[in-house]
């Protein structure tokens, strides 16, 4: 078994046609066929089935695929680890971060460390609280910028660097814009527009807002700070976000008013794999973050 093998196997199985997959690789579709082929006799098994044009992985090939993958990820970390020790400056790093985030956090750092560390290469990925854990433990980035903290976890680790306020935000011509503060009960026959429930601040402002005594109406849901900021500067409803996604930013603003009761907070935090070492490369980054913050 080669590793030729098992790179064309996971390529063909992601694409699902052998044609597409070479022309990827820059290899002939004859040479992948083939190599297919012997690794399928090695093993004694079909790895995939014809369906119309493309492949589709048999049910022994979803498994083989499993373990593959995480095999290959291992040896593309290890190769860069070796990579990284000869010249750590020269390295790449891969952080994952949620979207709140990349308004203003993620390139104010990234710029910060580039300074000193030029030749330093990030490749970001962009996740939810949910999916950011699993990449993280899977080892497929190095680190996460994550929101909110989670303070013990079985596959992850590493340290809070911020604790950040939530301001209520309203339309510019409601009756509480000019308000300096206010209590979130006030917001309670407010329509509200909120985070899909796959994302951490959608459960911070629920349980600020039943903390405050009622449940909030829900009358929009989005995905994106900047979606949520223009839909209630347009006038359709009100909500909570966090002070580092309401950066200035076009004609159209809510007003942003701090709230006193209760206060609402999030978390950051930055997390690595447990029980393993960073890169190089990744630890110097993780270092800078810590004194960043500090």
């Amino acid at each position: 078994m080669e590793l030729r093998q098992l790179q064309y196997f996971v390529k063909v199985a992601r694409k699902q046609h052998v044609t597409q997959a070479a022309e990827e690789m820059h290899v002939a579709q004859s040479a992948v066929s083939r190599q297919i082929h012997l690794l399928e006799e090695e093993l004694g098994v079909n790895l995939f089935v014809q369906k119309g044009r493309n492949l589709h992985l048999t049910s022994v090939g979803h498994l083989f695929l499993s373990r593959i993958e995480g095999i290959l990820t291992d040896l593309e970390r290890a190769v860069g680890e070796m990579h990284e020790f000869l010249d750590p400056e020269a390295g790449e790093i891969r952080i994952g971060f949620p979207h709140s985030l990349v308004i203003n956090l993620l390139p104010a750092v990234v710029a910060s460390f580039k300074k000193d560390h030029p030749n330093v290469k990030f490749r970001l990925r962009q996740g939810t609280y949910t999916s950011l854990i699993r990449d993280v433990s899977k080892g497929e980035i190095d680190l996460a910028f994550i929101s909110p903290f989670p303070e013990s976890h079985e596959h992850v680790t590493g340290e809070l660097l911020l604790t950040e306020e939530l301001y209520a935000i309203i339309p510019s011509n409601h009756i509480l814009a000019d308000y300096t503060s206010i209590r979130l009960e006030q917001l309670k026959h407010e329509n509200f527009v909120m985070f899909s429930e796959e994302y951490t601040l959608r459960s911070i402002v629920m349980e600020a807002c039943l903390k405050a005594g009622f449940v909030p109406k829900i009358e929009f849901e989005g995905e994106e700070t900047d979606t949520i900021r223009g839909l209630v500067a347009a006038g359709m409803g009100v909500s909570l976000l966090p002070s580092m996604a309401l950066i200035e930013g076009g004609q159209m603003q809510p007003a942003k008013i701090r709230v006193t009761d209760p206060q609402v907070t999030r978390t950051v935090g930055l997390i690595s794999r447990k029980g393993e070492k960073l890169p190089l490369v990744a630890e110097v980054f993780r270092r800078f973050l810590h004194e960043y913050f500090q």
